[in-house]
């Protein structure tokens, strides 16, 4: 399809054929009506090898096909980020973060080898040790490299069950500390706090393990289950810390029922016990199918109403960022996902040499801020996200201008690469897929 593209004369640019509507991202892209459309339907796990711990896919698996393909086998991912139906592809054109994220990084630094089709109609395979520019420069490129044809992933064993520790954390400062302390230790295989108010939070810490105490066992994925960020707020209301076993794949996808908490906006009465046991099995709701029925005008409601932003910040700026959140969008739950950013080339990297601990805040929801204007208020929080050298998801609506947005990225290596491969005629800038200022 790339070479008959460019038999054409390459008139225009090149995206993938995939309806927007099928993505997670809320954001719907316009660019999709007007660039020549290329159709990618891989969507097979294609190889799974023990030797090397590593699974070889393609860009539309998606991680609940791969977790329920390797947890059988004995294996599974050291990044498994939450949702269902992200796909592979998303995950590192874009960008993926669990849990786990304190050790292993992003969902990118968990893979060692990509393999694109360039603009040229070639097929190249990349990894740190060959074509490493293009390794490093893939992620958060947004598709504007190059298509992805295939990704080589690590595998890490896997085990039946996450032990999880709740513990329930007051005051801002110390939830901030202990959030801290807790991802600072490689003892714990996953770390998480989810903030219900300024200074009130529950903070996760989950071991994998093969034992479980069988009256401790909570299989939280089952659809008359209560949702699982309401299961967690009960710690926070009895004060009282709690362990239980979770099974390890019900763990991974542990928000998916309720799409975090985005689902409470769109069927209130969802965790109602008896609208759980009668129609739980029915939800969640594809977001794909929420996009597809939504009207243009609940669209417009929904962007000026509601927001669902990641921001990614050091983890030294947590009690900075969590008074500016409450104070530009006054969204709860926050969710609280650390992740060590290590020092590799590309767009997204710490300010100094070393690796960095990280830490994502999530906003998902209605802001309670009185003023809240969307462009306004994301514009605020985006100049305080470049402030602390901090990096905005770009799946979510982005308000920066061309400026701002390089401020933020590091565009070094990609402009050399886009320059290099000739890109320049065959995908536009990542910034003007995604901006908002670049489609209005």
């Amino acid at each position: 399809q790339v070479r008959e593209w460019k038999n054409e004369g390459s008139k225009r640019y090149m995206c993938t054929g995939r309806p927007g509507w099928l993505t997670v991202s809320l954001r719907v892209g316009k660019y999709k009506k007007i660039h020549k459309n290329i159709m990618i339907n891989l969507m097979d796990v294609l190889e799974v090898d023990s030797e090397r711990q590593i699974v070889r896919v393609e860009p539309l698996v998606t991680m609940g096909q791969l977790t329920a393909h390797l947890n059988p086998m004995g294996w599974t991912l050291p990044v498994v980020p939450e949702l269902d139906d992200l796909t592979v592809g998303g995950l590192i054109m874009g960008t993926g973060i669990e849990s786990s994220s304190h050790i292993y990084g992003l969902f990118q630094h968990t893979c060692v080898a990509y393999e694109l089709v360039l603009a040229d109609g070639s097929l190249v395979r990349c990894s740190p040790t060959e074509n490493s520019d293009l390794f490093y420069a893939v992620p958060w490129s947004c598709g504007t490299l190059g298509f992805l044809v295939a990704a080589e992933i690590k595998m890490i064993p896997a085990k039946k069950y996450v032990k999880i520790h709740y513990e329930p954390v007051r005051g801002l400062q110390k939830i901030c500390q202990k959030f801290t302390e807790e991802s600072k230790k490689k003892e714990n295989s996953f770390v998480e706090g989810l903030v219900y108010s300024l200074d009130e939070a529950v903070i996760m810490t989950g071991v994998l393990t093969d034992e479980a105490e069988q009256s401790k066992i909570n299989r939280i994925g089952n659809y008359y289950k209560p949702w699982f960020f309401k299961h967690v707020e009960k710690y926070l209301k009895d004060d009282r810390t709690g362990i239980e076993y979770i099974p390890s794949r019900q763990y991974y996808h542990r928000h998916t029922r309720s799409i975090f908490w985005e689902l409470q906006d769109i069927i209130p009465f969802g965790n109602n016990p008896v609208f759980r046991y009668l129609f739980g099995w029915m939800v969640p709701p594809k977001i794909s199918l929420l996009k597809l029925t939504q009207g243009e005008a609940i669209r417009k409601l929904y962007e000026q109403h509601h927001v669902v932003q990641d921001m990614l910040v050091p983890m030294k700026s947590l009690e900075k960022s969590i008074q500016t959140f409450h104070v530009d969008l006054n969204v709860y739950p926050l969710w609280l996902c650390p992740f060590i950013l290590p020092n590799n080339p590309g767009m997204v990297h710490p300010k100094g040499d070393e690796a960095e601990l990280y830490v994502d805040i999530g906003a998902y929801g209605e802001p309670k801020r009185k003023q809240f204007e969307a462009r306004a208020s994301m514009r605020q929080m985006e100049k305080f996200v470049r402030s602390v050298h901090g990096f905005q998801m770009l799946y979510a609506d982005c308000y920066m201008t061309r400026e701002e947005f390089w401020d933020m990225f590091d565009g070094s290596l990609y402009h050399k690469l886009r320059e290099q491969m000739n890109c320049k005629d065959a995908f536009p800038e990542v910034y003007d897929k995604i901006c908002k200022a670049a489609r209005h």
